[in-house]
């Protein structure tokens, strides 16, 4: 076997992973067999055919296809599966009515903890918008909201150990213009019908008057006091009161007549 000498070498070259080289273990009396091939003269040797240059083979992967547009892949798509355009145009910005006037009519605001649920919800609203004939613009980033607490975590001897909480609040403005105030009540109905959790909402809505709303309150008068006649005439009486005469008969009955006279 190996002398201790070596087994040492061996083992530390396993240790550093190094590759050790060894002595052959044969001895040197140990000749190399005889070859059996036979000298040729170079007259007999044959010419060796001169190599020919091989155009490199590209190995490589080919590149990866441009991607193709919403719009392209869209038109291909619909071509072959015949989604409805209701399908197709959730793929699309949402369409937009254009305001004639500018006057504003509704500021719907949105508010939310995830961005994620907030887009979604604005770009919900803005569809449906333009289905209701409603010019709309938005969604407008409004300034976040940024609330901190901090607690104590125990008491006693651990009372300067505290905790921070914060909670930021992301707001979204959405604005009608020149819309008819049904259409506006029909929207804001259907976006609470449809309401998206984690999102709330807040509207102001305005309504435009023409300047004759004196002229208008002067004519609906008389349908005014039709409606609210038969309850004023028993102002001022007990339900149960067997005497079935209003407050202005009760005023021009003689009783009364003679109490004026004093």
């Amino acid at each position: 076997m190996f002398p201790s000498t070596t087994r040492s070498l061996i083992g530390a070259s396993k240790r550093l992973r190094v590759p050790m080289p060894i002595r052959s273990l044969s001895t040197p009396s140990q000749t190399n067999a005889p070859s059996t091939e036979k000298a040729t003269t170079p007259s007999q040797t044959k010419p060796e055919p001169t190599p020919t240059s091989v155009a490199p083979t590209n190995t490589e992967q080919p590149a990866e296809l441009p991607v193709k547009e919403w719009s392209e892949r869209l038109g291909a798509f619909g071509e072959h599966a015949r989604l409805p355009r209701s399908v197709q145009a959730l793929y699309l910005r949402p369409l937009r009515r254009k305001a004639e006037h500018g006057l504003p009519v509704c500021d719907l605001q949105l508010r939310s903890y995830s961005v994620q649920n907030l887009e979604f919800f604005a770009d919900f609203a803005i569809r449906a918008a333009y289905y209701l004939n409603l010019p709309v613009s938005g969604p407008v980033p409004l300034p976040r909201i940024t609330e901190r607490w901090t607690v104590t975590r125990s008491n006693f001897v651990h009372k300067k150990s505290k905790e921070n909480f914060e909670r930021i609040t992301l707001r979204r403005l959405i604005q009608i213009k020149d819309g008819n105030p049904q259409a506006v009540q029909a929207w804001l109905a259907f976006l609470r019908k449809h309401a998206f959790h984690g999102v709330g909402m807040k509207a102001n809505v305005w309504e435009n008057e023409s300047l004759d709303a004196a002229k208008a309150l002067d004519a609906s008068l008389p349908e005014i006091q039709k409606t609210v006649g038969p309850h004023l005439a028993q102002f001022g009486q007990r339900q149960d009161n067997s005497v079935k005469e209003t407050i202005f008969d009760a005023l021009d009955s003689d009783r009364f007549a003679e109490r004026k006279n004093l």
